[in-house]
């Protein structure tokens, strides 16, 4: 057994409290891992709300990066030393992971919301105690982490890992959207609805694509500063001053009533894709809006991407200075959690990142 020390929500909307907890040694699949640093996602605060199915008391955290410690049974290609970035767990063996698609695995729910471990697997407990420890196969806001061989990808050693953390998320789904499940074109048009972390990665993915014109909208004057910084051709704060039509749409925001705008400015065989959090209410379309000129609607998880895969790739990005992730993130100290989670809250961070001690 070995004693860590965690950040655990007692129960839905209640603040974080530390803890020493005892973490069993890895299962088999299972990989220890000593976290250096991990991101603050919003579905961090979505959870932490009780607004997704997780078990309570639980440490959250999936944006983990950290070191290798020690692998169980049945882990091939991880030893221990090795320096990693965590990402969200699947099953490997359905369709959706056979296509390279893991986001769409048809157990993600339960690997990455409900935590559930399978026979044999370590877990973390207070006592007698179990506490909900694998969120996104990793519940990194802690000193170690049990991830899986799925979940956890080796990069070299030189790289940052405080700086590349955010990969394993937010990033990746803003980045993989663009490139990946809409695939954008050198010169195609595209509207980012939002500038946080998600929508300003999918904004640099555009401007790595050549895309032509790329607008972004978002509340917070700061951040629209920021998108222009990072290559935004337009930036506003209220979808109507955007003019002309696009091939391409992202929404990060989650708010239902900008979709029915956002649609009526698609181009002819434009998409759309939902990458926010959305509330269960049901949305007013027309579908006749759809239909009569090819547009696409399509759901998007973690940016329809393998990070087995795409991390790597997000890496190249990152060194050849096309991924300026130190423009979007803002490290604290662990013990500065609460302080992290109200920064985001209230928009004056656009990516948080706690820092183990």
């Amino acid at each position: 057994m070995l004693t860590i020390d965690a950040a655990v929500i007692e129960r839905s909307g209640d603040p974080f409290r530390f803890e020493q907890l005892a973490m069993d040694p890895p299962g088999p699949g299972q990989v220890r891992v000593r976290i250096h640093a991990c991101g603050i996602c919003h579905t961090d605060m979505v959870m932490r709300e009780g607004a997704l199915p997780i078990p309570f008391p639980v440490i959250l955290g999936h944006e983990g990066a950290g070191i290798v410690e020690a692998v169980g049974a049945n882990v091939d290609g991880l030893t221990a030393g090795d320096h990693v970035l965590l990402s969200f767990h699947s099953c490997g063996v359905c369709s959706a992971c056979h296509d390279h698609q893991p986001g769409y695995c048809r157990e993600f729910v339960p690997r990455n919301f409900l935590g559930l471990r399978r026979a044999g697997e370590g877990d973390i407990r207070r006592g007698e105690q179990p506490i909900g420890s694998n969120i996104f196969g990793q519940s990194a806001f802690a000193t170690y982490a049990l991830a899986h061989q799925d979940n956890v990808v080796r990069i070299d050693a030189d790289l940052p890992l405080d700086l590349l953390a955010p990969l394993g998320c937010g990033v990746q789904t803003g980045a993989g959207t663009v490139l990946e499940t809409l695939s954008v074109q050198p010169g195609q048009s595209i509207a980012i609805m939002g500038a946080g972390a998600v929508g300003l990665s999918a904004l640099m993915a555009a401007k790595i694509t050549g895309a032509g014109c790329i607008a972004i909208l978002d509340r917070h004057a700061h951040r629209l500063e920021l998108a222009r910084e990072l290559g935004a051709t337009e930036a506003v704060d209220d979808l109507a001053a955007l003019e002309g039509v696009f091939d391409h749409i992202v929404d990060t925001t989650g708010v239902p009533t900008l979709l029915s705008q956002a649609i009526a400015m698609l181009a002819p065989r434009g998409t759309l894709a939902l990458v926010g959090a959305y509330p269960s209410d049901g949305l007013a379309i027309d579908p006749s809006a759809i239909m009569s000129l090819g547009r696409r609607i399509v759901g998007v998880v973690e940016g329809g991407i393998d990070p087995q895969r795409f991390i790597p790739r997000l890496i190249a990005y990152y060194r050849e200075g096309r991924l300026p992730l130190e423009k979007l993130v803002r490290y604290y100290p662990f013990a500065q959690i609460e302080e992290a989670f109200a920064a985001s809250e209230r928009g004056e961070v656009i990516k948080p990142v706690v820092v183990m001690p």
